[in-house]
């Protein structure tokens, strides 16, 4: 859907005015002056035009009023004060309309000094999902003001200032004005337009009103049309340019005539109008008092830049003249709006629990400013859709939202770790695209919906539900007391169990299982169909004497590392990896998965899943024949910085990997990526300060070098060995270079990038398959990534939001991986490295 910006409003041959628009002609006017102290009200003296407070509309953004040094009385009232928006990228006005009515929206920005630094800052102002227009201020007292002319398809819009790193974004009014539907979309003015005026030609004026209300749809107010612009010679053209925004900028053009001189008998007024000297109109003879319109029926897209002229006819004694002229570009729409149903259900949600993230502006797009804790379906055809909720450890009480349950495209759901209490919602079994729930550690009670008991057997649904203690397993609570090996109930008490060690995924054996021994330790799930399930579901305790018999004695190396040998086993028909030393408490989808344990005194062994692709650095000096495509490689880099970043944020106390290389990323049947080999790791205490002394550990090539020097350990140490990972995955150069030199990877790329050359730094055997600004923006994240000092180093949360928005860039060319099954959708994370991540030289 497009929309028109104005462009210029222009009185010509006029001087300053005051328009005065009186309350019987506000119907359907909605004015908020932003930054006013709440329930706050008045009328703007001068205009008459009445105001409320913004406080209302946004949930973010702090109060201020312009600098006393400013004369407050040269400025109407709503420009005395701001709102500014110094935290977060994207701060957002949620503003109720009518549905598909045609609007006037103005945006008013007067810097006035307000934060006495005297930084003019530039930033970004949306509607909705669409870029709008960029607000640049270049003088403290100089008020800018936006406009565009819309029609709403929703029954409300979203006014967002976006930082983009150059100052802090602010507003000082916003305000909306319905139109008359038959007119280009934009006003004594009906629609409250602002009429600049332009002396720098001649001007006429009459002191008579000009008839134009009656039978003008344009209706410009009579004391605009009052006065006319006409050369200073007879014999000179009128004229005015502009220049085009972009070379496919379209423009619509609106001239206002009306006579304004009662003429002679022996006088005439006559021209014809050109533009860029091809015929426009005429030859054309205004009318006394009388107001017509001149317009382009269609968009102007002939040029660069557009100059109209109007010139005098041979049989003419006058010059021309032109009243008003009006200017309006035209923009699209492109990104459509996140489904309504969606909208509804997730501003719900957050009204409910009174959700402390920045969610603001449409929940999904654009995708650089996705809400935290969502993922989001895009087809490029339809509305977008909400497929992912992470609300985990997010404070939540009361119970389980109804709301959750109207996200009908929902797949992922997580709810762990708060304080929810009540039942869960048998509505949840009816999302049927829902295939992860989890539910764990919150203060649930009653029972589990039978439906979800019975998808989470048959393998469609990972279900995760404990330690709520009060909560049944059946529609039954009796059952909870005879029988305790049902998989929801007791799964919660070897969960916590894993492990920080090498997690390789498991394939099946495709043997035929065999009889179980009585004496060992039951199984977490009795059910047969065990190659159905998900592999957490089979989680169990072992005896010592059991890891022999899975290993055949411990027959099989698959390999060794820093935390120990890894054995081949096999259980219940699965191969297994089998690793021995400490347990410890971590979970997630991009570390290694623990399938069972053993803890017999000084005996210690865990059997882990068997992941079928090995390791990065295999796949990376692997077959010419079977090369990963550049999007494999980001999200196998996206995988293993999300897994340490749970390492950092998700672990109580955080965790250090200390290891972080490529023969620690493993690969599974669909090269997804988990991280392993948590043999060095170190718990980082969060009361012992910034860092923690220890003796150094690591890989060479892989290892901190500030780390090494002062054996101060932190979780940038970590940032900085993934980030020649990432240098690694992007180059497949040696870490350290065989040669005398022994040139490290990071030096190879900084000499490169010196040349801007980023084409040579990529892998060759990529063949040129990627997009250049994708692959530019992996380079930037690992350069900054293996900064010799850890302060100028970003955090994981950065880096999986930087990595990711390359993805997406990369996606946005459709360019097909090699045969590799890749994630469709991915979480995005609003962060702002602009003080830290500077865009090398391109």
């Amino acid at each position: 859907m497009g929309m028109c910006s104005h462009f210029i409003s222009a009185l010509l041959g006029g001087m300053a005015l005051t328009l005065l628009v009186h309350a019987k002609d506000q119907l359907g006017f909605i004015s908020i002056d932003c930054g006013s102290r709440a329930n706050y009200s008045y009328t703007e003296p001068r205009t008459g035009i009445n105001y409320i407070s913004d406080a209302t509309f946004t949930d973010t953004g702090i109060s201020n009023s312009i600098s006393t040094e400013l004369n407050k009385d040269d400025y109407q009232l709503q420009q005395w004060t701001l709102r500014s928006f110094p935290d977060g990228i994207r701060n957002c006005y949620r503003i109720n309309v009518t549905q598909e009515v045609k609007y006037l929206i103005r945006a008013t920005f007067l810097y006035g000094n307000y934060d006495g630094q005297g930084n003019f800052p530039i930033f970004d102002l949306h509607l909705g999902p669409n870029m709008w227009d960029s607000v640049e201020i270049v003088n403290a007292p100089v008020t800018v003001y936006k406009e565009l002319i819309h029609v709403p398809s929703l029954n409300y819009i979203h006014v967002c200032l976006v930082n983009k790193g150059h100052g802090t974004p602010f507003i000082s009014a916003i305000e909306l004005r319905p139109l008359n539907d038959k007119v280009y979309g934009a006003g004594d003015d009906i629609y409250d337009r602002i009429w600049e005026p332009d002396n720098f030609y001649e001007g006429i004026v009459t002191e008579l009103s000009i008839d134009s209300k009656s039978h003008n749809d344009y209706q410009p107010p009579s004391v605009v049309m009052s006065t006319a612009a006409t050369p200073k010679t007879d014999s000179s053209p009128l004229n005015f340019s502009w220049d085009s925004e972009t070379a496919t900028s379209e423009y619509y053009i609106y001239m206002h005539f009306a006579e304004v001189v009662k003429l002679k008998a022996n006088q005439s007024r006559s021209f014809k109008i050109t533009i860029n000297g091809n015929p426009f109109y005429g030859p054309y003879v205004p009318m006394y008092l009388y107001t017509e319109t001149l317009f382009s029926p269609s968009a102007l897209t002939i040029a660069n830049n557009y100059e109209v002229s109007i010139f005098k006819t041979e049989n003419s004694t006058l010059p021309p003249i032109l009243n008003a002229v009006e200017i309006y570009s035209v923009k699209n729409l492109s990104q459509s709006e996140t489904d309504q149903q969606d909208v509804d259900a997730i501003t719900k949600i957050k009204s409910t629990y009174g959700v402390k993230k920045n969610w603001q502006g449409d929940p999904c797009v654009p995708q650089t400013y996705l809400w935290e804790g969502l993922n989001c379906s895009y087809d490029g055809y339809n509305s977008p859709r909400i497929i992912s909720l992470d609300l985990s450890s997010s404070g939540l009480t009361g119970e389980i939202s109804a709301d959750i349950s109207n996200l009908v495209m929902l797949q992922d759901l997580d709810l762990s770790d708060n304080s929810l209490t009540g039942s869960i919602l048998y509505s949840l079994s009816q999302l049927k695209y829902l295939r992860v729930l989890n539910l764990e550690r919150n203060q649930l009670n009653g029972s589990i919906p039978a439906e979800l008991i019975k998808r989470s057997n048959s393998g469609s649904l990972l279900l995760s539900v404990g330690e709520n203690s009060n909560l049944c397993a059946s529609d039954s609570c009796e059952r909870k007391k005879t029988k305790k090996n049902i998989l929801v109930l007791t799964l919660a008490s070897v969960v916590g169990f894993l492990i920080l060690s090498l997690t390789i995924a498991a394939i099946f054996c495709g043997l035929t299982r065999k009889k179980q021994d009585k004496t060992r330790v039951a199984l977490v799930d009795t059910e047969p169909n065990v190659q159905n399930r998900p592999l957490e579901s089979m989680q169990r305790q072992v005896t010592y004497s059991d890891l022999q018999r899975i290993t055949n004695n411990f027959e099989r190396i698959l390999g060794k590392g820093g935390f120990g040998t890894v054995y081949y086993g096999c259980i219940d028909g699965i191969h297994v990896a089998v690793k021995v030393k400490l347990l410890m408490r971590v979970h997630h989808k991009n570390l290694t998965t623990l399938v069972g344990y053993c803890y017999e005194g000084t005996n210690m062994g865990l059997v882990y899943e068997y992941m079928a692709n090995r390791d990065l650095e295999a796949q990376l000096s692997g077959r010419k024949t079977n090369i990963l495509s550049w999007q494999a490689r980001l999200q196998i880099a996206i995988d293993a910085a999300e897994g340490l970043e749970y390492l950092h944020h998700g672990c109580k106390p955080p965790i250090i990997h200390r290891d972080v290389k490529t023969t620690n990323i493993l690969l599974n049947e669909k090269f997804n990526a988990k991280l392993g080999d948590f043999g060095l790791s170190k718990i980082f205490q969060i009361d012992s300060g910034t860092h923690v002394s220890t003796n150094v550990v690591g890989t060479p090539g892989y290892l901190d070098p500030e780390y090494y020097k002062s054996n101060r350990l932190n979780e940038k140490s970590d940032v900085y060995s993934f980030g020649v990972v990432l240098l690694k995955i992007i180059t497949n150069r040696p870490v350290i270079e065989r040669s005398q030199e022994r040139t490290h990877i990071s030096q190879w790329v900084s000499f490169m990038l010196a040349k801007g050359d980023i084409q040579n730094i990529v892998d060759p055997r990529l063949g040129g398959d990627f997009n250049v600004n994708s692959v530019w923006k992996a380079v930037e994240v690992a350069v900054v990534c293996v900064s010799p000092t850890s302060g100028r180093r970003p955090t994981m949360s950065q880096v999986v939001a930087e990595l990711k928005e390359s993805l997406t860039t990369e996606l946005s060319q459709k360019i097909e991986g090699y045969g590799v099954e890749l994630k469709d959708s991915f979480e995005m994370i609003n962060m702002d490295l602009s003080t830290e991540l500077n865009p090398l030289a391109r």
